[in-house]
């Protein structure tokens, strides 16, 4: 072999491994929304997975996704209230390329308008827990393909009717909000007043947010004590606020007095309702929430049509139906 030839030759062997590489990884690229095993990628974007309800409602989905053959990806921001995340970690997942969108909306109208986006993106949307603002979504253009989750609002009644009940008609009530101007509090607040509106004997004597957190249930129902010690009865908006709330009546030395009702029915507010320290909750299904709405995400990503409201099980939690 010529000094010319074997130089050509050389130059070859040099250059074989790039052009395979590049084969390899040009047979590799995945379609859009499609993941590194060829399944349809799907993700599920919620509120936080610091909270026991959202890990029951990701349990739901992941044993879902893994028997429909969906690569499922789940994110969520740190902390319930934080909206600004929750949009970026929706916009980063739309430009990754998905072929479903599941949300669990932070804020309902707050996520509208990267909502909007996954809609021109031709990504069919599901929505659970919290819905979105309908007059913010049409407006935007927004193409919800369902939504799932319990009736927030008869949750709050059942709760307001327990009260009722349980109290005799004469109770002096506050009441720990979740956050202002979200669906899914305000649903369950007036769902609840709405309950106890045809009781004169039952006042509501105090009413502020506490955010959905167990600190914040604390500090918001101590000072609320202090300001207000006729209070005998509390309805908190979510158990780890209510949970917050039976510390800071241990704290006062009130606990027995005070007739806690809660929502979610998470274990430890169980328990709390079998120790005596709550007396009731209202209990969701977040693992059928996270369930129907991976079911729905595949039936839309075939082209199926789904119901446009799909709703799940409430019921009212207290010590006689823990103990059965």
């Amino acid at each position: 072999m010529s000094s010319r030839h074997k130089g050509r030759h050389v130059i070859w062997l040099a250059v074989l491994p790039f052009v395979l590489a590049t084969g390899v990884t040009a047979c590799n690229r995945q379609a859009p929304g499609g993941g590194a095993s060829g399944r349809p990628r799907v993700a599920f974007v919620m509120k936080t997975l610091n909270h026991p309800f959202f890990l029951d409602m990701k349990r739901g989905a992941e044993e879902s996704a893994s028997k429909l053959g969906i690569e499922l990806v789940v994110q969520a921001a740190e902390r319930e209230l934080d909206v600004e995340k929750q949009t970026q970690i929706i916009e980063n997942v739309i430009q990754t390329g998905v072929r479903a969108l599941c949300v669990t909306p932070s804020g309902s109208k707050e996520v509208v308008s990267v909502l909007a986006k996954a809609t021109r993106a031709g990504i069919p949307l599901v929505v659970a827990d919290t819905r979105v603002d309908p007059g913010a979504a049409s407006a935007a253009g927004v193409k919800l393909g369902t939504f799932v989750g319990s009736d927030n609002y008869e949750g709050g009644r059942l709760a307001g009717q327990f009260l009722v009940q349980s109290s005799g008609g004469q109770a002096k009530v506050a009441i720990l909000e979740g956050i202002p101007g979200h669906e899914t509090g305000d649903s369950r607040l007036r769902g609840f007043r709405d309950a106890v509106a045809g009781s004169p004997g039952i006042t509501i004597v105090a009413s502020q947010p506490a955010n959905w957190e167990r600190d914040q249930g604390f500090t918001v129902f101590q000072n609320m004590l202090q300001a207000h010690a006729e209070i005998d009865a509390l309805f908190a908006a979510s158990d780890l606020m209510a949970l917050g709330a039976v510390e800071a009546i241990a704290v006062a030395n009130r606990t027995g007095t005070i007739r806690v009702i809660g929502f979610d029915a998470l274990d430890d507010a169980r328990k709390a309702i079998e120790a005596g320290t709550m007396a009731a909750s209202v209990a969701q299904s977040p693992y059928d929430m996270g369930r129907i709405a991976v079911e729905s995400a595949d039936k839309l990503i075939r082209g199926e049509t789904v119901p446009a409201d799909q709703k799940v099980p409430i019921v009212l939690v207290t010590k006689t139906s823990t103990s059965k």
